[in-house]
């Protein structure tokens, strides 16, 4: 097939997924990728909720872009993740939390405002139950047909494969958290 015979997509759908740490990372150099071309860039989070890296640099580049960028941060942090969950706060703080940050989500993906909306660990709302499977269906239904969508999180259901264009998955080989140490301010958070 000659390259000429290739077309283009008026939106796609991008998952980063896996075990492996850098999905936050990829969306984030994506969403650089989409502010430099000039589009409209909608970045919501579902489970950080405390200070990050991207938090700070979003921060400083928020006033340059002005209304070409929104951001929300709707998490209530980790979610049954033994000593990094959050502290004081139930399961139904949790649900609440996801389901007001997914109306954020589906208002912003449907809305045709935005070029591109990153939903960032909502796999993982989806797959410890804060979110249903359904709930992503009617997402990626319902956006623009013009918005790009990107969904990044572990544990993406396999059974929306054909409902999305790329799938990137994170594969660790090695990390240093598995010999005992903390994460690195700048490289992991």
């Amino acid at each position: 097939m000659a390259f000429e015979d290739y077309k283009t997509k008026e939106s796609v759908i991008v998952v980063y997924t896996g075990e492996g740490k850098g999905k936050t990372s990829a969306s984030v150099g994506l969403m650089g990728r989409a502010l430099g071309t000039g589009w409209s860039v909608a970045f919501i989070q579902f489970i950080k909720h405390w200070e990050v890296g991207e938090h700070h640099f979003i921060a400083k580049i928020q006033p340059i872009f002005k209304d070409k960028l929104f951001v929300y941060k709707g998490g209530k942090g980790f979610y049954n993740a033994g000593q990094l969950s959050a502290k004081d706060v139930s399961e139904e703080d949790h649900k609440k939390a996801a389901r007001a940050t997914f109306k954020i989500a589906l208002s912003s993906a449907s809305s045709g405002e935005f070029d591109l909306v990153i939903c960032d660990e909502i796999n993982n709302a989806v797959h410890d139950g804060l979110l249903s499977y359904k709930d992503i269906e009617t997402l990626i239904k319902k956006k623009d047909r013009k918005t790009s969508l990107c969904l990044t999180g572990r544990n993406f259901d396999k059974k929306l494969l054909t409902s999305v264009d790329i799938v990137t998955e994170m594969k660790k080989m090695k990390h240093h958290f598995d010999d005992k140490f903390l994460a690195n301010k700048g490289i992991d958070f």
